[in-house]
């Protein structure tokens, strides 16, 4: 009679642990959220490095105070992820050089593709290169799309890589560590930096050498992210 009455109640509970699971039917994520962010100036995509800005998102469909999704932008100024879960979303761009923008509300299903148009802080302008036995010699002006409460500019850099990758989060620490490669303001904007030219030099680049480079300046915003000129090759002579 134990090993029946036992027998019953392991039974039991065998059957109440089966009553109380939950079947997971909700979807998993297998949607896709891409787009561009075209700087405002030039029309084209902006030009930034790996994880120059994120795009924030907020699922509002089930939660009225979401945590936030990040989706780090590309180097070329495109953003992807394609493990979105399908839903109503607040999305913004934001952690860029970039003055801020308003976020959007966007239903994400399947293949979604956004745009958003910001306007940098700064716009490097005139850019030239010039070698110099075993330097790089870079000149450039800067412009500022909006300047009322622009904030303080911090700095001017020449960044210089032996990939395609270079900025301010990719670079050859020996050469931005040189004091004639960067150019320091800590100052607000005024005529005198417009109609100013630039230079920055690196020194000690080494021969049959193939580098990457740009000019990279940045405000004293909160993020402190670089606006970014476009990349040069360097192809140094061997000796």
């Amino acid at each position: 009679m134990k090993k029946i009455i036992n027998g019953i109640i392991a039974a039991s509970m065998l059957f109440a642990g089966y009553s109380c699971t939950k079947v997971d039917n909700y979807a998993g994520p297998n949607s896709s959220f891409q787009g561009n962010i075209i700087d405002s100036v030039t029309g084209k995509n902006l030009q930034t490095e790996a994880s120059g800005l994120q795009v924030e998102l907020k699922q509002l469909s089930w939660s009225d105070n979401p945590d936030p999704l990040f989706i780090p932008s590309g180097p070329d100024g495109t953003f992807k992820n394609t493990m979105i879960y399908n839903g109503h979303y607040s999305v913004i761009p934001t952690q860029g050089a970039f003055w801020p923008v308003d976020s959007i509300l966007k239903d994400i299903s399947g293949v979604t593709t956004q745009n958003f148009t910001v306007v940098p802080y700064l716009e490097i302008v005139n850019l030239t290169h010039v070698q110099d036995a075993d330097s790089l010699v870079m000149t450039f002006q800067l412009q500022a799309p909006r300047t009322d409460g622009l904030p303080q500019i911090i700095d001017a850099t020449e960044f210089v890589n032996n990939t395609t990758l270079v900025g301010g989060g990719a670079f050859i620490s020996q050469f931005k560590d040189q004091s004639s490669s960067t150019v320091t303001f800590n100052s607000n904007w005024s005529s005198a930096i417009a109609a100013t030219t630039y230079r920055t030099v690196v020194h000690n680049l080494q021969p049959g050498w193939t580098y990457y480079a740009r000019i990279g300046v940045r405000v004293n915003d909160s993020y402190k992210q670089y606006n970014l000129s476009d990349i040069v090759q360097v192809v140094m002579a061997t000796k």
